[in-house]
């Protein structure tokens, strides 16, 4: 049995809940304990997010009970209106996540028949102790950076091995039927990624860095763009002089495919095999027309893909200015 280091968080955060709100003396301590297990979240922004927006829903709460209460006693009648009035209530100002919470505190009011301003702050401080401890728990988070530096790494490599591939197995009548598997894994990788990058965004407090989902997203849609590469592949037999200029710019992309590269320079290079296409002689037969088409189409989704990396670029050297 593996226990996480989460679960370890929310049984310590739990017992400090109980342990500091019993010796403050207040009511139903042990309401803090759960408070906190239930405030313990993935990363410091939700769990920041989520105690901020739990003590809005009590106030919330407070205010309804206040007045079925006072109007109709404290019975589960008046309990009954409360949450007609509450659960509505709590969803439009997106307070959603406390309604659960916030009703359990609320039939504390209702055992102990009482609204007056000590009951009332007992609540509330039950709300802060748990809620806050929680998020003491969530200040230490693993630095999950050196991981994503190391996907980054390994999702180059991918990209770098497919394209090569590619380029060997242009004009082959046998394509090499396992590059879709071998994008399709690709892409189930720069998914985790992209999960790793956001609980890294949400676990800065204060600076706000989305460099890394920006990373994995650019490199998420370039995966597609090369799908589509592959798929005009697979139809691509012509002469081999005719693929030449494609296959040295697969190759040269292959290796200097690196999370650096602006692909200006490789953009550079598909407008001079543009022009290169333009000055060769027209296609003769059906066939050859047919065939000069998807090398025109091949070109034009990979110079798709470069211009995703060249516009994530772009955006970076903007944001730094």
């Amino acid at each position: 049995m593996k226990i996480g280091l989460r679960t370890v968080k929310t049984a310590v955060s739990a017992t400090l809940s109980m342990i500091v709100a019993g010796s403050l003396g207040l009511l139903y301590p042990a309401s803090a304990g759960i408070i906190s297990v239930l405030s313990v979240t993935n990363t410091k922004k939700t769990s920041l997010l989520t105690g901020l927006y739990r003590l809005l829903s009590l106030a919330l709460a407070t205010v309804i009970a206040y007045f079925c209460f006072s109007i109709l006693g404290f019975n589960p009648w008046a309990f009954g209106i409360f949450l007609l009035l509450f659960i509505p209530g709590a969803v439009y100002f997106k307070l959603s996540d406390g309604i659960v919470v916030s009703s359990v505190l609320v039939t504390q009011y209702l055992v102990e028949q009482d609204l007056s301003w000590s009951i009332i702050g007992n609540e509330f401080l039950l709300m802060t102790i748990g809620v806050g401890f929680a998020l003491l728990m969530n200040l230490y988070m693993p630095d999950t950076e050196k991981r994503l530096k190391e996907d980054q790494e390994v999702i180059e490599t991918m990209f770098r091995k497919i394209l090569n591939n590619m380029a060997a197995y242009l004009n082959e009548h046998n394509k090499e039927r396992n590059l879709f598997e071998k994008c399709n894994d690709l892409k189930s990788f720069i998914r985790t990624g992209e999960n790793w990058a956001k609980n890294h965004a949400e676990n800065q407090l204060i600076a706000s860095n989305h460099y890394y989902i920006e990373y994995f997203t650019m490199r998420r849609l370039q995966s597609n763009s090369l799908k589509d590469m592959l798929r005009i592949l697979e139809n691509i037999t012509v002469e081999p002089e005719q693929v030449g200029n494609i296959q040295e710019l697969l190759q040269y992309t292959a290796e200097t495919f690196a999370e650096n590269n602006d692909g200006q320079d490789i953009l550079d290079r598909i407008a001079q095999v543009y022009e290169a296409y333009r000055k060769k002689e027209l296609p003769k037969t059906r066939e050859e027309f047919e065939n000069r088409a998807q090398l025109f189409q091949f070109l034009q989704v990979f110079q798709s893909f470069i211009e995703i990396k060249a516009e994530f670029a772009k955006q970076q050297n903007e944001g730094r200015k």
